[in-house]
């Protein structure tokens, strides 16, 4: 019996038009990783933290500034006296440990702990150029590029997408303002922010 020509099973690739390419986009970067986000959160919340708590254990102890006192031409420090060496060395180094507790790549914690902050000395550098004194308040300048830098960084490694960056971020905001009160009420910190 013969039921004519074989069929071909060769796979051929098949062309999406544009507008099907463009909704299949947004739908993959509408996708949530929600464990993965709230690793990296996690991350830059204790990069963020084991600082503060330095400053409480040590004191001025290895309080080394960052900028070495560098005055730039405005008249203003780099940083400022509150961004020290010991900080962001034990901030990346505390993610770096941790990071495998909780799942994630050594590497990758220790790349989440050296962009917050990266991202907390890029917030320094604009409040000094914004002559607002060292640890003032800026909401979002101070939560927005510590949590966006490594979570953009993640999304590679981690295939994070940038819903899951902007909700990673917006998590961060929220809770670091929450956490800080809550540190200060621990006389754990010296400022509600």
């Amino acid at each position: 019996m013969d039921d004519g020509p074989a069929p071909d099973m060769t796979m051929r690739r098949q062309r999406i038009p544009p507008s099907d390419s463009l909704i299949s986009l947004l739908s993959v970067s509408c996708l949530m990783h929600p464990v993965v986000v709230a690793q990296i959160v996690g991350l830059i919340t204790l990069a963020n933290s084991v600082p503060v708590v330095a400053k409480n254990i040590l004191g001025d102890r290895f309080a080394w500034p960052l900028d070495f006192g560098a005055v730039l031409g405005d008249g203003h420090r780099l940083f400022g006296e509150s961004k020290t060496i010991r900080g962001v060395l034990l901030g990346i180094f505390a993610c770096l440990l941790a990071a495998p507790m909780i799942g994630v790549d050594p590497a990758i914690g220790a790349m989440a702990g050296a962009l917050a902050m990266a991202g907390d000395l890029f917030s320094s550098f604009i409040k000094r150029r914004m002559n607002r004194p060292p640890s003032s308040q800026a909401l979002g300048l101070d939560q927005i590029p510590e949590s966006l830098f490594p979570l953009l960084a993640c999304i590679g490694p981690l295939g994070l997408t940038l819903t899951d960056v902007l909700a990673g971020t917006v998590i961060f905001t929220v809770g670091e303002l929450l956490l800080s009160r809550l540190l200060f009420r621990l006389h754990l910190r010296d400022r509600p922010y």
